[in-house]
């Protein structure tokens, strides 16, 4: 990680501090602080700088090259994409219900999905920091330097990891940016070679996986004062939850709890989600805000993920993640838990979860045989959500007569988390930095609230009204003769003098 003081006057006389480029996360993205001259910290904001532009490109294709496009917005939770793009679209060809192979398949890639990627966060990307200390040595805080020094740890989120992606492999035909899924069902089923080669290695990934659980568990028990206060911030919490109230996270109906706990929706369907979600934008980044609507852009932002996942359903439907899950509660002495680093404790009864899931479904003779495809009457538009590892992903799309896409609406999971990142790093700012001189062991502690989240910058920086723009002409000898600046509220203005 690199950072810069910057001398220059700011607004109101203040300093600016910038992190930028935030490190181990996917995407790009920068905090800015301001701080005065006592070192008081006046302003903490998470700028995402990174524009991509899918809502827009995807219109005009071909609808059943969606789920296979919309993948290329993510190297890591690309599955995630697939399915939420296929949900919808599922939809748009009347295949609802898809047949029970292709439910089957989909959610073995699904929880294959969501087991690598939360082993991923938590073994390659967040581990230097909860293992070695958020202001040790930089050279050390990486995977390599856990490698060396925890070779054991290191050893299994690397094939936890592996295991997941084999998972995807068997399912979606490819590791990364596969194509199993298609509008209507599925293309292909599990080979009996693969099955047999996964179900060879199930009992070791789940005593793995029971193993990361304790881990993350330990760190708290550790250092009690530290995870509990790190970035808490109360918030609501929004996820998918199985009409029973249980975990689920390919399907389900939306529930929110406030941040005491109590519900303040429930059972509400995921085709209805334009009537309770809105999203708010900001001049200084590209992600939105979103909130929900009955309660307002002030109060009604929230959080989703593991954290708000496994406080937000009645119980896991597997007997070892639901024991786990039950000691994470347990923790909170009969009050949600908000803390930012619980998020890890969280993401590993996921993946215990995911393990259980997987072992079931690979018994299952569905995934071997069946029907893959499912057909009906047509429709013009449809929306697919389903629970990605970061959180809640929403697809909507509107196919015209011609099969082309005519519009294209996405909110990913780290659009959701956006404004609790932004308190997150708030609170821990004031917390540590507060008054301080600053190292960069102090400006970790703002990397590592804002990695707790897993963001993926690039998935969550797909639209705003208007791109910045700076265009400079210059001369035969490279002499500057105009220069024209667009800001983000679109007006335009020469830099040399004037407005357009």
């Amino acid at each position: 990680m690199t950072f810069d003081l910057e001398s220059a006057a700011q607004p109101l006389g203040l300093r600016r501090v910038a992190i930028d480029p935030l490190t181990r996360v996917e995407g790009h993205g920068k905090v800015t602080l301001l701080l005065d001259e006592h070192q008081r910290v006046q302003q903490v904001r998470l700028h995402i700088v990174e524009f991509r532009g899918f809502e827009k490109f995807i219109e005009g294709r071909p609808y059943w090259e969606v789920p296979v496009m919309v993948q290329r917005l993510c190297g890591i939770c690309p599955v995630s994409h697939h399915l939420a793009a296929s949900k919808a679209l599922d939809l748009v060809v009347g295949a609802t219900p898809v047949t029970p192979s292709a439910t089957k398949l989909r959610r073995l890639m699904h929880y294959g999905q969501v087991m690598q990627s939360n082993a991923l966060h938590f073994f390659h990307l967040s581990s230097p920091d909860l293992l070695f200390g958020f202001d040790s040595e930089l050279n050390r805080r990486n995977i390599v330097g856990v490698a060396q020094a925890h070779p054991d740890i290191a050893r299994k989120g690397v094939l936890l990891r592996k295991f997941g992606q084999e998972v995807i492999r068997a399912t979606a035909g490819k590791r990364v940016h596969g194509t199993g899924s298609v509008p209507g069902g599925m293309n292909k089923h599990v080979s009996l070679e693969d099955r047999a080669l996964l179900r060879r290695d199930v009992a070791q990934m789940t005593a793995w996986a029971q193993d990361a659980v304790a881990i993350a568990r330990q760190l708290h028990a550790q250092n009690p004062a530290l995870y509990d206060t790190f970035g808490s911030v109360p918030a609501n919490m929004l996820s998918l939850v199985r009409a029973d109230g249980a975990l689920d996270l390919y399907d389900g109906k939306l529930r929110a709890r406030d941040a005491a706990g109590r519900i303040i929706l429930d059972g509400a369907s995921d085709q209805t989600y334009l009537d309770l979600i809105e999203e708010d934008v900001k001049p200084w980044t590209y992600m939105k805000f979103p909130y929900l609507r009955s309660l307002g852009p002030q109060l009604g932002w929230y959080r989703v993920g593991p954290l708000a996942r496994i406080q937000n359903c009645d119980f896991i439907p597997s007997p070892l993640a639901e024991a786990q899950r039950r000691e994470f509660l347990a923790w909170g002495r009969g009050q949600p838990i908000h803390a930012a680093l619980a998020y890890h404790w969280a993401r590993m009864i996921e993946v215990l979860h995911c393990m259980e899931v997987i072992a079931g479904l690979l018994d299952d003779p569905d995934i071997l045989s069946g029907e893959l495809m499912a057909s009906g009457p047509r429709q013009r538009e449809g929306i697919g959500v389903i629970e990605a590892p970061r959180g809640t992903l929403i697809h909507h799309y509107a196919v015209g007569d011609n099969d082309l896409v005519t519009m294209c609406n996405l909110i990913v999971a780290t659009t959701h988390n956006n404004q609790a990142m932004n308190e997150s790093v708030r609170a821990v700012a004031r917390q540590y930095l507060d008054g301080k001189e600053i190292t960069e062991g102090l400006l970790n502690h703002i990397e590592v609230a804002i990695r707790a989240y897993d963001p993926c910058l690039s998935c969550a920086t797909h639209a705003l009204g208007q791109m910045p723009l700076d265009v400079a002409l210059l001369g035969p000898r490279g002499e500057l003769l105009d220069r024209v600046l667009r800001g983000s509220d679109g007006h335009m203005r020469h830099a040399l003098g004037g407005p357009c």
